[in-house]
């Protein structure tokens, strides 16, 4: 879809840039070579772009290197993303917090995951797991990667 979307921006630039050059008094003459010229340099406009864009994006978000998602149970139904988020960043740098929610009624469903930087996420697991939390006792422990599973 994006690809079809690129060739059809990049055609219709390279028209603009075809009738601009055969308009002016240029050296090129040849409508051919006015297109292909229009062509190529929205190519390489785009081609700048679009590798400056990936990179700015990418050093935002978390890869799964450095990071680890982490299962959390037994949550008190009234907690949120915030007093998740709060209690685990105390242990290290929390960068999601997702917790469960039944698809009919829309309440919680009492469990959730974290995502948190994987240096830290060891501390974070034997500090939290059976610990107390709004009279509940947490159970916390990495997720496991259902890719892993089907691999196997």
């Amino acid at each position: 879809m994006k690809t079809s979307i690129s060739l059809l921006i990049t055609a219709a630039i390279a028209l603009i840039g075809f009738f601009i050059l055969n308009s002016s008094q240029t050296v090129i003459t040849s409508n051919g070579a006015s297109f292909a010229l229009g062509a190529i340099s929205v190519g390489i406009a785009l081609s700048l772009l679009s590798t400056k864009s990936a990179g700015e994006s990418s050093s935002e978000l978390p890869t799964s290197t450095n990071s680890k998602t982490i299962y959390v149970g037994n949550l008190p139904y009234r907690a949120n993303e915030n007093d998740v988020k709060e209690l685990f960043a105390k242990h290290g740098e929390v960068f999601a917090v997702r917790l469960m929610k039944d698809k009919r009624t829309g309440k919680r469903r009492g469990f959730g995951f974290v995502v948190m930087a994987a240096a830290d996420s060891p501390e974070a697991i034997e500090a939290l797991n059976n610990a107390e939390y709004g009279d509940r006792t947490l159970k916390v422990r990495e997720a496991n990667d259902p890719r892993k599973s089907e691999r196997a």
